[in-house]
């Protein structure tokens, strides 16, 4: 499965509303769960197995809980059983499709 995810503190009490530790932190947790994973200036793309990926999103959620006084997870999964390196080869399908209509 690859699930898309975005973790953010509301409640910093920072003035400039900057939420950039707190996002480090999660995606730190991410970078040392070993999963394929992708972050982008609005999600982290991660892909695992079902229990694996959870997990993860659950680390790097409560990961984000001490920058504020509560946790906004908003997170959407493309569940195909079967199926592993589908994080670069949906991009890769993507890319030849359109290559192939630029023709």
């Amino acid at each position: 499965m690859i699930v898309a995810f975005s973790v953010a503190p509301s409640g910093t009490g920072r003035e400039d509303g900057s939420v950039h530790d707190a996002v480090a932190a999660a995606v730190r947790v991410v970078r040392e769960s070993g999963l394929p994973h992708s972050t982008s200036s609005m999600f982290t793309e991660l892909e695992g197995e079902w229990d694996e990926v959870m997990d993860v999103v659950k680390r790097a959620t409560e990961a984000v809980l001490p920058f504020g006084s509560r946790v906004s997870l908003v997170l959407k999964a493309d569940i195909r059983p079967g199926y592993t390196g589908e994080l670069t080869g949906k991009l890769e399908r993507l890319e030849r499709a359109l290559d192939e209509t630029a023709d």
